[in-house]
């Protein structure tokens, strides 16, 4: 690869049609450069930052849904908190490099979604991880069911985690 390979634009990747069940069930793509502020001193992306990446990611999933979290938050006090996080880090990006953040939903309760997030680069897989975030009522500080509107367009074969999960139903502590 030569150096002005590393500034090609990379191809777009559509924007959704609109919230669906279709849209849902397959990944969606954040497309994102490398900046500086990015990195370490040695130019490779700081460990801290992929989990950045990751979170814009499932924002941008909301917003191609048509979700607002501000708009949850100020229309019924709720927010998304991540309640879990298993990474693997297995490649480092550098400078520049353009980076591609896959989001699918790989599990759903009844206030919660395990989203599968994984960053590559190119065809290189550098980072794999499955997220738990759960739907919480910022004012008890409580888990709360999913958004009508958002829980009806989660197909229904995806698989929900068990009923003895503490993300979905245990309101005896604060989520994470």
């Amino acid at each position: 690869m030569s150096l002005t390979d590393t500034y090609d634009t990379p191809a777009p990747i559509p924007e959704p049609s609109g919230p669906s069940a279709a849209t849902i069930s397959h990944p969606a793509d954040l497309l994102l450069r490398v900046y500086y502020e990015d990195t370490d001193a040695a130019g490779v992306v700081y460990y801290a930052n992929y989990l950045r990446f990751c979170e814009r990611a499932r924002t941008e999933w909301l917003r191609a849904l048509g979700f607002s979290q501000q708009a949850m938050f100020a229309s019924e006090g709720l927010a998304f908190v991540v309640t879990r996080m298993e990474a693997d880090y297995l490649r480092g990006a550098e400078l520049d490099d353009w980076l591609r953040v896959a989001s699918e939903v790989a599990a759903s309760g009844r206030a919660s979604l395990v989203f599968r997030q994984r960053v590559w680069r190119g065809e290189t897989l550098l980072f794999d991880s499955r997220v738990t975030i759960a739907c919480v009522d910022m004012t008890s500080k409580r888990p709360r069911r999913l958004p009508a509107a958002l829980a009806d367009l989660l197909p229904s074969r995806l698989p929900r985690p068990s009923d003895n999960n503490p993300s979905d139903n245990d309101t005896s502590t604060e989520p994470a």
